[in-house]
């Protein structure tokens, strides 16, 4: 039988799609109005916000029946709405491009879509509107068939952000490790101590952005007046493996460096193995290995150091 869990995450889904429908149908009874479809709304779109490019690219992104594509870019053919040019990497392929007629016709129907949503938007205040956009973003994020490879942004937490990064952390290590909530306490006491005597000359913090949302973290805080360590390194699990510790990891030794440290240090544990191959990567070596009861949990506490 289904796992009660998994069953009420269905559920919500489904209550999601079902409210979100009721949102997209009132753009698509405006479109009803034109001379387009819905689906012929779509291709429009794709082609005009993209250079020309083939039927089985607009087929793949779309995730339309190559057929049905074929036969509706015909009608636009006809229409003079598109025009279709041999791809010179493959002469076997096509490249598809809208006319003046095309991205004539598409203007309204772009300006009425901008519309419907503006006033949408125009119902919530600024910050519940920043709010929907990052859920939206996430949510794309998370359901993605392919990796976001997109350019990585290292820049310096903003108002909130620091509170954040607590309960996101504490939230991450109880689903994925059943650690307690004295890791919570950790993480806040770290980031307070951190905020509230941090020399800005020689400690810092890094969030790691893309497309406006946070997918890491990394600080570098003075241990001694030759030494530093790393705290608070994290990836949002859909996020890993796409070298963004590494980048977080190497611009602290960078910092490190020229804030005039000779060691960073990083502490882990001997079950988070992912974070150990950072380390070997980073040119990190285990200098100790400590039993010891954190988190709710028997422990093995690595201390990795590297020379600078």
């Amino acid at each position: 039988m289904t796992d009660p869990t998994a069953l009420r995450r269905a559920e919500a889904v489904r209550h999601f799609n079902r409210f979100y429908t009721k949102h997209v149908g009132a753009l698509h009874e405006r479109l009803q109005k034109s001379a387009f479809s819905l689906t012929e709304v779509r291709v429009l779109h794709e082609l005009a916000r993209e250079r020309a490019q083939t039927a089985a690219v607009l087929t793949r992104n779309l995730g339309l029946d190559s057929g049905y594509l074929s036969r509706l870019l015909t009608s636009f053919e006809r229409r003079n709405l598109i025009t279709r040019r041999p791809s010179e990497s493959d002469a076997r392929q096509s490249l598809i491009a809208l006319t003046d007629e095309g991205h004539a016709a598409y203007a309204p129907l772009d300006c009425a879509a901008i519309e419907e949503v503006l006033s949408v938007l125009e119902r919530l205040a600024d910050s519940s509107q920043e709010q929907l956009i990052g859920a939206m973003k996430l949510v794309e994020r998370l359901l993605d068939d392919q990796p976001r490879r997109g350019i990585i942004t290292l820049r310096a937490p903003r108002g909130g952000e620091y509170g954040w990064l607590v309960h996101r952390q504490a939230i991450l290590f109880a689903s994925e490790h059943g650690w307690d909530q004295s890791f919570e306490g950790w993480l806040a006491k770290t980031v307070a101590d951190f905020t509230l005597n941090r020399d800005p000359l020689r400690e810092t913090c890094w969030i790691a952005e893309q497309d406006n949302s946070i997918v890491g973290s990394a600080m570098v805080m003075g241990v001694s007046a030759t030494v530093a360590r790393v705290e608070l390194l994290y990836i949002e699990p859909d996020m890993r493996r796409l070298g963004i510790g590494t980048q977080l990891v190497d611009e602290c030794a960078r910092f490190a460096r020229r804030a005039g440290y000779t060691k960073l240090t990083l502490s882990t544990v001997t079950t988070l193995a992912e974070s150990r191959r950072l380390c070997e990567r980073a040119g990190f070596i285990c200098a100790s290995s400590t039993p010891e009861l954190r988190f709710g949990h028997d422990l093995t506490v690595e201390r990795w150091e590297r020379d600078l």
